[in-house]
């Protein structure tokens, strides 16, 4: 029986969201915390200055829980694009230097690389023989010149997952910085980062962390961290607001702020990060083994109620290269559009991914949710 946490999202009014690959749905209870800090802002005596610097903190502490890290080593960013540019910008780099990517990755993963060009940095590009790399490419694709392997953990594109720790162990083993885009794993399955020998987690927080837009965040090893080049200097990470009350000389630089040099500026975004914060406590109050075991059973029902005498399904079948995105297509795929368009006037929401149909079921789902979506799919008239 999967537990009904169906109760603690929405209303839905009657819709089926099964696009949290796009967009995750915010809890009740971040709804509410997203109320309290517009009421801090109607009434601004009431952002004192212990909720102002404790957005921060405590979103800091509950990001460090999910993916088992120190709250301090946590930098707060808007997108899985701010932590990638600020390796991209960062690492002291070399002429000659190579970064080694996936072919057909998500584009957030290839740009900011591609700009280190004018500075004489390369990009090559692995192309897997099934979607993602496996251990045994990614080793024919290292040479001396390999400086960072970045990819996806989980391809938005295919629905399958790499095998970071083997991976990570690859890269560390042949002095390689292995950067990893969790943005549709975490949330949904679990990830730690002790247990996996990453060098840089990514993340966007609005999908399977069911955050607000526009939150996000990195995790960079702490001797990686300290090699990077500084390219910002906040004001407001220098300093506390308070400290402008006080008599004192001209603004100084400061070598001792360790992860906070990077965070994004405004990290007191409260309209964001007070939401963000109670989604993700949401999501470990849970039990993110939980949450994966409840998400892995909508999955199996859905690939076991797909009518196979007229959909393929694209993505894995089996764990551990399953995730929680499934890929299909009509064995006519050019009816894969009239399809999506049919599905979205009966009020079931998947996304178009390359032509497919791609369906991504959470936490806030049921087993009744997918037997609809099943019968809006199987429909013989579809």
């Amino acid at each position: 029986m999967i537990s009904n946490y169906s109760q603690d999202f929405g209303p839905f009014e009657g819709k089926l969201w099964l696009n949290c690959a796009h967009q995750g749905p915010l809890p009740r209870v971040a709804a509410a915390a997203a109320e309290e800090a517009i009421a801090w802002k109607r009434a601004p005596w009431l952002l004192t200055t212990e909720r102002f610097s404790g957005v921060p903190q405590k979103l800091k502490q509950s990001l460090g829980r999910l993916i088992n890290a120190p709250a301090e080593e946590i930098i707060l960013g808007n997108s899985a694009s701010y932590g990638l540019h600020l390796l991209a910008n960062g690492i002291p780099w070399r002429e000659g230097d190579e970064v080694l990517l996936m072919k057909g990755d998500f584009p957030s993963d290839i740009l900011p690389w591609m700009m280190l060009a004018e500075r004489g940095v390369r990009t090559r590009f692995i192309e897997p023989r099934d979607h993602v790399p496996q251990v045994d490419e990614l080793l024919a694709n290292i040479t001396p010149a390999t400086r960072v392997f970045c990819v996806t953990l989980v391809h938005s594109f295919s629905g399958y997952a790499v095998d970071a720790r083997a991976m990570a162990e690859v890269c560390r083993a042949r002095g390689v910085k292995f950067v990893l885009n969790a943005s549709q794993a975490l949330g949904a399955r679990p990830f730690n980062v002790e247990d996996t020998p990453v060098d840089a987690v990514v993340s966007a927080g609005w999908k399977w962390t069911c955050g607000p837009y526009g939150t996000g965040f990195c995790w960079l090893r702490p001797e990686l961290r300290e090699s990077l080049r500084r390219t910002q200097a906040y004001w407001l990470s220098m300093q506390t607001a308070d400290e402008l009350g006080e008599e004192q000389g001209a603004p100084a630089l400061r070598d001792d702020l360790g992860a906070r040099a990077f965070d994004v500026f405004g990290t007191a975004n409260f309209f964001n990060f007070k939401a963000w914060t109670a989604s993700v406590d949401y999501l470990l109050s849970q039990g993110i083994e939980n949450v994966a075991a409840h998400n892995d059973r909508l999955v199996s029902e859905l690939i076991a109620g797909l009518d196979r005498s007229r959909y393929e399904i694209l993505s894995p079948l089996d764990r551990p290269r399953r995730s929680t995105l499934v890929l299909i297509s009509h064995k006519q795929a050019e009816r894969n559009a009239a399809i999506y368009e049919r599905l979205l006037r009966q009020g079931v929401y998947v996304a178009m991914r390359r032509g497919r149909l791609r369906i991504s079921p959470h936490i806030h789902l049921t087993s009744e949710d997918i037997a609809r979506a099943l019968d809006a799919l199987n429909d013989p008239t579809t």
